[in-house]
């Protein structure tokens, strides 16, 4: 995969964070999605959430599977550790990095596909494991790399771009996490910054698995009249047989509207979808509320948005494991081998 370096020209007056690093420090290198395509206003919201939380980029450890969204940590902290896994294998790659060393930050991002299908296992044991994560799932029903195809999250009676209606039902990850375990629920919109932002810091600080599931239209294949996760579209009366060389870039979609409200959002094409931001009143500690809160407004057509779930308590993998506080590329030989003896007697209390 090639991609384009940013420079690395700085002006001298950019703001900067408490540690001194400025918007730049967080970036990545230039974009090669569609343009306007909603995951690049997810990694915009990253961005901004390190850079408000004054992270270090070397504090962070973005992992990703396969898929236009496995592609976006390009995109953002560039200075960061980083490790595009394969189909799907992203949570498990993840998990034994963060068994490794627990004092990085982890931040795993992923799509429909990656994390709905064929990684869907995968997905399900993190969760309840409990790993200590920031799990961003950038949702947009279709198979973007593979020309459009219907995803697990495409919605019962949805029309793809070639007219053909889905007639399977839809995979809630948002309903699955919280049936998981997850302590940290919300599900947000691409083009809703002034949301997603804070709902990322405060996935990154809390402790445990915290599940972020941001409704990412694809311009490319979810652009027409009869999508329920559309957001733009290629490009108007083409009927060239190579559709696909050419996508026409239009205006991100952005909007700002009140807690407790419902905003339809017009897209592109002329269909809307419903976003219903939570109010204040919402409790966020209920997991049974949380579930059947969903369920209710699912049913009116309405993508709720927000905080959904977060645990008042809450416990890691390492808290189940009792592991050791230094992490284990930081341990000498003579804590990981501590020879015969320590074995036997390990040995004799598993019998």
């Amino acid at each position: 995969m090639t991609y384009v370096v940013k420079p690395k020209f700085r002006h001298p007056e950019l703001p900067k964070n408490k540690i001194g690093f400025t918007h730049r420090d967080y970036e990545g290198a230039v974009s090669t999605l569609c343009a306007g395509c909603g995951h690049d206003s997810i990694s915009a919201s990253i961005i901004e959430a390190c850079f408000e939380l004054s992270i270090a980029p070397h504090r962070v450890a973005k992992l990703s599977g396969i898929g236009c969204s496995s592609k976006t940590p390009t995109y953002f902290l560039g200075s960061s550790h980083g490790f595009n896994s394969v189909h799907g294998r992203m949570p498990s790659v993840l998990t034994g990095a963060n068994l490794a060393n627990r004092d990085l930050i982890y931040l795993g991002v992923s799509g429909d596909g990656d994390s709905a299908s064929i990684g869907f296992g995968q997905f399900a044991h993190a969760l309840r494991r409990g790993v200590d994560m920031v799990y961003i799932i950038e949702n947009n029903g279709v198979y973007g790399l593979t020309k459009g195809q219907f995803s697990a999250t495409a919605d019962p009676g949805s029309k793809s771009k070639r007219g053909v209606v889905n007639t399977e039902n839809a995979i809630d990850l948002v309903g699955i996490a919280l049936q998981l375990g997850a302590t940290f629920v919300g599900r947000s919109f691409s083009g809703d910054k002034a949301q997603l932002t804070p709902l990322i810091k405060a996935a990154i600080e809390h402790r445990g698995a915290a599940f972020i599931d941001v409704i990412s239209p694809c311009v490319a294949f979810n652009n027409h009249i009869g999508s329920t996760k559309s957001f733009d579209y290629v490009r108007e009366h083409n009927d060239a047989v190579n559709k696909l060389d050419f996508i026409t870039g239009r205006t991100e979609i952005k909007i700002d509207y009140a807690p407790g409200s419902v905003e339809l959002v017009q897209q592109h094409d002329g269909s809307t979808i419903a976003l219903r931001k939570l109010d204040a009143e919402y409790n966020v500690h209920d997991r049974l509320a949380a579930m059947s809160f969903l369920q209710h407004h699912a049913a009116k057509g309405q993508i709720v948005t927000g905080l959904l779930y977060v645990a008042a308590e809450t416990e890691d993998l390492h808290g189940h494991l009792n592991t050791v506080e230094t992490p284990l590329n930081e341990l000498g030989e003579k804590e990981l081998c501590p020879g015969s003896a320590v074995l036997d007697k390990f040995n004799a209390s598993l019998r």
